[in-house]
């Protein structure tokens, strides 16, 4: 079981490092490549596009066609994706390779979680869930150290090129262990999908995503809002779609539950709080007190191994108390981004002072993220696992979107009179978003993990 999960979650490291990996080196490939500033917010957008709108998709693929199937089928797209990117002669080509990329990402990410939800049970289900916060956590991190560190070393003269390459030999020797360790599918499995389910919730998540990634840099122009709107009756349109369908894109009876509906919306929440923090720090860090990147990237090296403790954390809780676990989670997280806030008004720079509040909202998230991931789970039927997995991912990336947008717009509104002040005021917005989650995971897991849905009627069942 070990290698199983070591090989399940090659995905959600991948992924997520190369959902920041390009951040750091757009100067660099504006100056080989000649891309434009619109190019280069391609670049980056068109893979967080893509992932986030095929992430339900992916999870319903795996279980119409297996989930061994279609994580090997993910990681040779995204290896070629990546290949193709390394190689790219023009901006246009790197840009398709990178919405490539970003699709492959969808296939196989969701195929870990589904992976663990049919593959572990118990203590060793939390314990997977926890090395599955660490992978998650630690891929996000890890793609703004890789990346700088890849190009100022300039393997080969490969510059840039080489933040893409490096995943080509990790993704064949992923393919390889793969094939021989994942169990193999139920080929008794329905290969049947909801192509017109597909369509409109694209259309739906493409009409929220595709705004929040490329809007910010824009300063939110008009078409930016038509989408958000637009994506309202896009969304109904969906609903109405998988109502009444024998075999739905997404089974709607699974997330409607009071454990599970206001278990995702306090994962949403907090989430958007870590890439809201991702991305305004990295800003404050480096333009407002000049730090290099790879020293950004290590200030968040504690906040990453708090992260990875709360999975240990949890894994030995007693089962009566984790409902608890939850909650606590975030309210340890909001007193950390006020404890950061207070700080920063009152005049403190100390980076040692930063990097321990990073720690404690680190191991507030993890305990949140960890216990809530275990909470959904058990929450729901095997048979549901694929909407979970496709579901709670893509709530993740639209939430981070979200908060990354939304506080990374207000910290370049009030940067320019005072960095510190700026990022004080970011950390306060931080902790009350915080405390949302709180109120949402209290909810979640007021009563243990609720009716698992093992008895609704045959019509809403996608098995």
């Amino acid at each position: 079981m070990t290698s199983l999960l070591a090989v399940l979650l090659i995905a959600p490291f991948m992924a997520q490092a190369d959902a920041t990996i390009a951040n750091v080196a757009t100067p660099s490939i504006s100056a080989e490549l000649g891309a434009s500033g619109a190019e280069l917010e391609l670049v980056i957008g068109g893979y967080l596009v893509a992932f986030a709108v095929l992430l339900i998709t992916g999870a319903r693929l795996g279980q119409t066609h297996g989930y061994r199937r279609m994580f090997l089928a993910g990681i040779a797209v995204f290896t070629g994706a990546s290949a193709l990117s390394g190689l790219a002669p023009t901006p246009a080509v790197l840009i398709a390779a990178r919405v490539l990329q970003g699709a492959g990402a969808a296939l196989m990410f969701p195929q870990t979680l589904t992976g663990i939800q049919l593959a572990f049970t118990g203590p060793a289900r939390v314990r997977a869930i926890g090395l599955y916060a660490i992978a998650l956590s630690a891929g996000a991190v890890s793609g703004q150290l890789l990346g700088g560190a890849l190009i100022s070393a300039d393997l080969l003269g490969s510059g840039w090129r080489a933040i893409f390459l490096v995943n080509v030999p990790i993704g064949l020797v992923a393919l390889v262990a793969g094939a021989r360790r994942l169990p193999a599918d139920d080929h008794r499995a329905s290969r049947r999908i909801d192509l017109r389910g597909v369509a409109a919730l694209s259309v739906a998540v493409l009409l929220v995503v595709l705004p929040l990634v490329l809007g910010r840099a824009d300063g939110w122009p008009a078409w930016t809002w038509v989408c958000f709107a637009a994506s309202v009756p896009a969304l109904a349109l969906f609903v109405a779609t998988q109502r009444g369908r024998a075999e739905p894109l997404l089974n709607l009876h699974a997330l409607a539950p009071r454990p599970v509906a206001f278990g995702l919306a306090a994962v949403a929440a907090a989430t958007a709080t870590y890439y809201a923090l991702l991305f305004t720090l990295a800003l404050y860090l480096q333009q407002g007190l000049g730090r290099s990147p790879l020293v950004s990237g290590l200030t968040l090296v504690s906040w990453v191994a708090a992260f990875g403790l709360a999975g240990q954390i949890v894994r030995r809780v007693p089962e009566r108390r984790r409902p608890v676990v939850a909650p606590a989670g975030c309210l340890l997280l909001a007193a950390a981004y006020v404890a950061l806030s207070a700080s920063l008004f009152a005049g403190e720079r100390s980076e040692v002072v930063l990097v321990v509040l990073l720690g404690a909202g680190g191991l507030g998230l993890g305990l949140q993220f960890s216990a809530l991931v275990g909470h959904l789970t058990n929450a729901v039927a095997p048979r549901y696992a694929p909407d979970i997995s496709g579901v709670s991912t893509t709530v993740m990336q639209i939430g981070g979107a979200v908060g990354a947008a939304g506080f990374g717009t207000l910290y370049l509104a009030l940067a320019g009179s005072d960095a510190t002040t700026a990022f004080a005021i970011v950390a306060a917005g931080l902790a009350a978003v915080s405390l949302l989650a709180f109120a949402a995971a209290r909810v979640a897991t007021r009563r243990s993990a609720g009716v698992r849905l093992q008895a609704w009627p045959s019509n809403t069942s996608t098995a």
